[in-house]
């Protein structure tokens, strides 16, 4: 399986924290938070439409609410091939942290 980019990564960990409430504000205020850099609403679709070709996202429409004018929110959700891609981009991630150790000591090398 193809490692998933840092910015695919961290969508979906997001997707998964905010669980029936991911849809595109919401997200991009969590990454936001997490990351200390201003996504633009572009920096979260455009990635996650792509990763739902990938079949690493679904998504579907919520009903429509007054608080938005009657239009619906896109809420997205990971699937079990989203999940497989994270587990194996941390597994990848962590055999390589544990070779580099303390990064003050691998700096000095």
């Amino acid at each position: 399986m193809k490692l998933l980019s840092s910015q695919d990564e961290v969508l979906l960990l997001a997707v998964i924290k905010l669980g029936k409430d991911a849809y595109g504000v919401t997200i991009r205020r969590a990454v936001s938070e997490a990351t200390g850099q201003n996504w633009s609403i572009g920096a979260i679709y455009d990635p996650l439409y792509r990763m739902e070709k990938r079949g690493f996202v679904e998504s579907f429409l919520s009903v429509p609410t007054s608080e938005r004018g009657g239009r619906s929110k896109r809420i997205f959700k990971i699937t079990n091939l989203g999940v497989q891609a994270l587990v194996e981009n941390k597994r990848v991630k962590d055999g390589m942290w544990e070779t580099v150790g303390d990064l003050a000591a691998a700096k000095s090398r």
